[in-house]
């Protein structure tokens, strides 16, 4: 299994906290998994001008590639102007329609207030369910208050990443086996 967390934040932090923190307990429940965290901060990505992801080149096309080949997807954003940010938006543009057939998919959300928490149900899901991607139905919202020195400090948010990890887990590990099923059935 293949699960890929995207830091949609070309600054600030507390984004990154959040997923790393979700890598560490992807690990520790699934250690036969291949967890990748692509933080956009570290990346050089160009706009989206409408190609096929495989024309792109560098870290471009790292990300597009390494996203088509995984199994579950965490998309991680700030809110910036009460929306998801326009690096992860990019990111998802340079994708095709189709993209995220067969993939689960779920979000983290960070912002400074509780004002923002249906960025993820208003925003960010619809692109991911026209995309075709399996939504699980929890995402994980993270204030700022939450994070001190990159450090996830509020109970309550360290049993949700844990909770989202592990539904992640197993979604992912059932959708799998029931589209072998099918394929087996076909074949």
């Amino acid at each position: 299994m293949k699960v890929v967390l995207i830091s949609g934040a070309v600054t600030g932090s507390n984004t990154f906290t959040v997923l790393k923190a979700l890598q560490k307990e992807l690990n520790q429940q699934a250690p036969e998994a291949e967890v990748t965290l692509l933080d956009l901060r570290n990346l050089n990505l160009v706009f989206s001008d409408g190609r096929d992801f495989r024309e792109y080149e560098g870290d471009t096309r790292l990300v597009a590639e390494t996203i088509m080949a995984a199994d579950a997807l965490i998309f991680g954003t700030p809110v910036y102007q009460a929306g998801i940010s326009g690096a992860l938006k990019n990111v998802l543009d340079l994708l095709p329609a189709r993209a995220l057939a067969d993939k689960v998919t779920t979000a983290v959300i960070t912002a400074g207030s509780p004002h923002h928490f249906l960025i993820a149900d208003y925003q960010l899901k619809p692109i991911l369910a026209f995309m075709k991607a399996t939504l699980l139905p929890a995402t994980l919202f993270v204030e700022s208050k939450d994070i001190i020195d990159h450090q996830i400090v509020t109970d309550e948010i360290k049993t949700r990443v844990k909770r989202l990890a592990q539904d992640l887990i197993l979604t992912t590990k059932s959708y799998q086996a029931q589209l072998q099923l099918l394929e087996d059935e076909l074949f």
